[in-house]
């Protein structure tokens, strides 16, 4: 069954989603997190990591990923620090050994030339090469997170693409996935009207297309 719902979420792409995430007005768009690469794709369960600041207590960046199940995608909230990054190719390389489907980093990262070698997709605000060793520490597993400002509870869904990163809370999917659903529909059917030489404005009347993306279409 999940990878049932990954591939639909999949199948309507992040941009679809955000607009369906509009009409219902869920905030889930994670603005300004962003892939390093424009030709992969992921969708996946949350599993969440907080960072703080290292204190006096000291304490490790990335010893959790063995417990990350196969096809979770690793969200990571460090605060947005552009300073130190949080990932690097040995994370990289044990999560694709592992099948996690993604990272997600409110941060940096660094090392991206293995995710691209390995086609293994990080959405970040950026990369440095500046360690977050003695700088940060990964405080807490699967509590709520926020990614740009969006709050991100353990097991809600995360889709990414060329486009960006959005958030699906779990107790949404339904709802979210029926209405990315009548987008896309209306979307195809414009795209095909076009095709077949009708004009845009006359071609989205007929779809209702945005009745379906404003937020009277809940």
């Amino acid at each position: 069954m999940t990878q049932e719902i990954a591939e639909r979420l999949l199948s309507f792409g992040v941009s679809t989603i955000s607009d369906a995430l509009d009409s219902l007005e869920i905030e889930g768009q994670a603005i300004g997190i962003l892939p390093f690469a424009h030709n992969v794709s992921f969708a996946g369960t949350a599993f969440t990591v907080r960072m703080a600041p290292v204190g006096l207590t000291g304490g490790s960046v990335g010893d959790y990923i063995d417990d990350v199940p196969p096809g979770h995608v690793v969200v990571i909230d460090n605060n947005g620090r552009m300073d130190s990054t949080v990932w690097g190719d040995i994370l990289t390389l044990t999560a694709h050994q592992n099948k996690i489907s993604a990272t997600v980093i409110d941060g940096v990262a660094r090392d991206i030339s293995e995710s691209l070698i390995l086609s293994y997709p990080i959405f970040a605000r950026g990369h440095t090469m500046r360690t977050g060793k003695d700088r940060v520490t990964a405080q807490a597993y699967n509590e709520p997170v926020q990614i740009a400002g969006i709050r991100v509870e353990a097991g809600d869904w995360i889709v990414g693409d060329a486009d960006g990163v959005v958030v699906l809370p779990k107790e949404k999917l339904i709802e979210i996935c029926t209405s990315a659903a009548a987008i896309k529909r209306a979307e195809d059917e414009i795209r095909n009207a076009v095709r077949n030489g009708a004009r845009l404005d006359e071609a989205r009347k007929l779809g209702k297309y945005h009745s379906l993306q404003s937020k009277s279409a809940k």
